[in-house]
This record gives structure tokens, C-alpha cells and sequence, in this order.
């Protein structure tokens, strides 16, 4: 039945552009309601790799309307939100709510330290209950946002932060591409902010956007939010949780944690004790913390400083955003809504050989690599959408050739695209993990992405 309806939304979302409900764009008074549902597996519910929680995640919901039509933004504390669930949940929200599908972005802040529920790819069995059970609290982040409408203003600012960083670099030792704090990388600084308030000023939700990667509570195997999960905390108790902060992940595909030493310290203890069992593991990435002695004192002291980094960075950055809103002032009450979706194809490839980086990868042609892309618009703020890890540059084109200024990209929103990572066309050249594991040929996806998305801005008039 899931799959049949995947299947059936996957096809009317590629050959339709827009659903019927989305083709309204008349302006009217907004009404925004938010809630939050917390996610967070119970111990008897985790895999064998997990040790337990560490912090709890959450489903973050924004719903807007403006009388002739609503749209819903979903932030999933997650690695990534899987294809069926972003279908079963956007027919039923469209059905049981009257959100067009076109008109919902579900995305993943794409946190490293949460266990999917539903396989993001391969034909494992899962749990149907606990599916259902997920389902359902997401589903109910929806509802009660709904059901929380009022009367509203909504405004757009932008601020910076210097938290993320171009993870591609040279090897200074061996010269070659490997993984690092690239600070002439290319990174787009940029918080994004969208502020929801109450005709009287007081804040009713706000959903902020940057690219950066939720990695460094990944060898902990503990359940956690990471910074995404850190900064919406901060904010949210910032205002007595009476409000409901929502993180949007940005193009992050090449983009890490500036302060991200204690994995790489923790990566060459853990090299180091592989190779004294006679395994090599210099050019791989064993998952999570495996391999890693708990026991160790220099261990245990790196992870605690791990679990203290997502702390300080997410106070950081939800400073930041929380500067932004101090300083909106340009509130609309009443706008537009609109959202479209669309499906592009571009060449695949399958690799030959292996190696997480550092030397040339080889490929044979693949099957082709669909790539789901969005658009929503609040009023003149546009929303694009991919439903894959983009590439920094990528997103810092869309924004300049975007006919809107208020614009976004919000990445690993709405599926998960099998294409692996999405890098721009200059960083094919790069012999980084990311670029090597692509199953992309290179010279589309870039173009494709952009013209893509703006071609669906245009039907919105302003």
C-alpha cells in the first residue's frame, strides 16, 4: 500500500507542474500556528550500535494559510526524511488537512546520531509498528500546528555566521584531497532567517537556514540532535518554549563544522588501533564509533568535548538568529502562498574502484539519477527545495540568479534522492569522498538544479 502510493505520487508530482490546490496565488491575511512532537526512540527501540540518548529530537511544524490556500515547513531531527514517508505523509496532510502537497517541505537537519526508522535506501525489513508509531507523532506535528493558527506577521532578515567551513582540502603531508578545515573554501556565511509573530508581537515560531553538517556527535553512539537540535533548543528556551524554532538544512553537501578536531583526533586513534589488528582503515570510515576503546581515558576525554561542542555551536548560532529577529522590522500580514514541484534526470554512473579519497575514482555508465526539486513561496520569499546533499556553490548560484532576493535553498527536503552527494561542476575535479561516491556524471546536475527551480518561481506574479 505505501509503496503503491509513493509510486503514485512520484508520478503525479513529475508530470504535473503543481498540484491543483497549488495553483492558487491570491494574497490574504496570514494565519501561522507551530508545534513540536518529540521522536525520540525508546531505549528498547534503538539498534545494537546505539548506547542510548544523549539528547532528545524532535518533529518541528510551521503551518501558514492566508485564506485561499496553507503550507506546512517540517523539520525532522534525522539523517535524512525517506521517500516513503514524505509521500505517505504529504497525500495525508493534503487529504486529512487540506495542505497541498506541492505546498510542504519536509526536511532533515540531517544529524548523524539519529537511527533511521524507515531505510533511506535498500529492502531491509522494518518495523510496520514503530513505523506507524513515527509516522504518526510527524503527522501530529502537523495537526496541532494547524490547529494552533492565528493571526500573524511574518518578516525575512539574514545574518552570518562563521560556524561552517569547506570541508575539501589538500592534504598538507601527502598533497593529495582529503577531508579538512578548508577556511579558502568556498562557504556561504549566511543565516537565513523567516520570523512568525502574533499581530501583537510576540513570536509564534521562526525557521532559519544553514549549511553546515550535523557530524560531531557522530562517533558517540548516542541518540542526539547535534547543533541543529542544540541551536533550536537555545532559541526556543530563549522564549520559555513558547516558541517553536525550526532549523532548515542549506546546501551543507561540502560544508562541515569549523571546529570539528575531535573526530579527526578520534579518526587517528582509531586508524592507529585498526592497523595494530593488521586491518587498514586509513582510506575508509568505519561507521560511528566502532572500533573505538570506551575505556581509553584520551577517548572518553575527546567525546566529552564533543558533547560540550554541539552545546557551544548551537548557542552560537541561535544567537545569531535570534539577533536577526531582534532586528526584523518589515512584517507583512497578509501575502501569497504558493508551492510547485518537479522531478529532473541527469546521466549516472556506478564506480569501479574504492578508496574514500585522495586518488581518481573509475566508473562505468549508470542508470539515470532523478533529482526531486521545490519551490515555496511565502509572499516574496522563495523557498527552492532539492532532495539531495547539494554543494555549496550550487545554492550560492540560486541566489544570485534568482529574480527574488529573499532566497533559499533547503536541501534533503522532501525524499532522499539516490544520486549520493551533488557537488557543482568545478568540484568534480576534487578527489574528496564526496565527489568520488557521486553517482552523478558530472556537468548537469548544477545547471539543472537552478534553472529548474527558478522556472517554477515565475508563475508566482508580483
Amino acid at each position: 500500500m505505501r509503496l503503491s502510493m509513493f509510486i503514485f505520487l512520484c508520478l503525479q508530482i513529475s508530470a504535473v507542474p503543481g498540484s491543483v490546490f497549488g495553483q492558487t496565488v491570491a494574497s490574504g491575511d496570514f494565519r501561522v500556528g507551530a508545534a513540536k512532537v518529540d521522536i525520540t526512540p525508546s531505549q528498547s527501540e534503538l539498534p545494537k550500535a546505539y548506547l542510548g540518548v544523549l539528547d532528545h529530537v524532535f518533529s518541528r511544524a510551521i503551518v501558514i494559510d492566508n485564506g485561499h490556500t496553507s503550507a506546512a515547513l517540517v523539520t525532522l531531527d534525522a539523517g535524512g526524511v525517506p521517500n516513503e514517508l514524505w509521500a505517505d505523509l504529504s497525500a495525508r496532510a493534503e487529504k486529512e488537512l487540506a495542505i497541498p502537497s506541492s505546498n510542504i517541505l519536509f526536511t532533515a537537519t540531517h544529524s548523524h546520531s539519529v537511527p533511521m526508522v524507515i531505510p533511506i535506501f535498500g529492502h531491509e525489513q522494518v518495523d510496520k509498528a514503530r513505523v506507524a508509531d513515527y509516522e504518526e507523532k510527524v503527522f501530529q506535528s502537523m495537526k496541532s500546528a494547524k490547529a494552533n493558527l492565528q493571526p500573524a506577521k511574518i518578516a525575512y532578515g539574514t545574518g552570518v555566521s562563521y560556524l561552517n567551513v569547506q570541508r575539501d582540502i589538500i592534504d598538507p603531508v601527502t598533497h593529495r584531497w582529503w577531508e579538512g578545515a578548508n577556511y579558502g573554501g568556498a562557504s556561504d556565511k549566511t543565516v537565513a532567517v523567516i520570523a512568525f509573530e502574533s499581530l501583537q508581537g510576540d513570536p509564534i515560531a521562526v525557521y532559519y537556514n544553514y549549511a553546515m553538517h550535523a557530524v560531531i556527535t557522530g562517533t558517540l553512539d548516542l541518540v542526539s540532535g547535534d547543533i541543529p537540535g542544540s541551536a533550536s533548543r537555545y532559541i526556543e528556551s530563549h522564549f520559555d518554549d513558547k516558541v517553536v524554532a525550526l532549523w532548515s538544512e542549506g546546501a551543507a553537501g561540502d560544508q562541515n563544522p569549523i571546529y570539528f578536531q575531535q573526530t579527526y583526533d578520534l579518526r587517528a586513534i582509531r586508524t592507529q588501533d585498526f592497523a595494530q589488528k593488521g586491518v587498514d582503515v586509513s582510506n575508509s570510515m568505519p561507521p560511528g564509533g566502532q572500533g573505538l576503546d570506551r575505556n581509553s581515558p584520551k577517548v572518553l576525554h575527546l567525546m566529552k568535548e564533543q558533547e560540550e561542542m554541539i552545546t557551544s555551536m548551537g548557542q552560537l548560532l541561535g544567537e545569531e538568529v535570534l539577533r536577526v529577529m531582534r532586528g526584523s522590522n518589515r512584517f507583512v500580514s497578509d501575502g501569497r502562498l504558493f508551492g510547485d514541484a518537479k522531478s529532473i534526470t541527469c546521466p549516472g554512473r556506478e564506480r569501479t574502484n574504492e578508496g574514500r579519497g585522495g586518488f581518481p575514482g573509475t566508473y562505468k555508465d549508470g542508470p539515470p539519477v532523478n533529482i526531486r526539486l521545490g519551490v515555496l513561496m511565502i509572499d516574496d520569499i522563495a523557498i527552492g527545495a532539492v532532495n539531495g546533499e547539494v554543494y555549496n556553490p550550487i545554492a550560492e548560484r540560486l541566489k544570485r540568479e534568482s529574480p527574488y532576493a529573499k532566497t533559499i535553498m533547503a536541501t534533503l527536503t522532501n525524499g532522499f534522492a539516490n544520486s549520493g552527494y551533488i557537488p557543482d561542476d568545478a568540484s568534480f575535479g576534487h578527489y574528496t569522498f564526496e565527489v568520488l561516491s557521486s553517482r552523478l556524471q558530472p556537468g548537469c546536475a548544477e545547471t539543472s538544479i537552478v534553472n529548474g527551480i527558478m522556472e517554477m518561481m515565475p508563475r508566482v506574479k508580483y
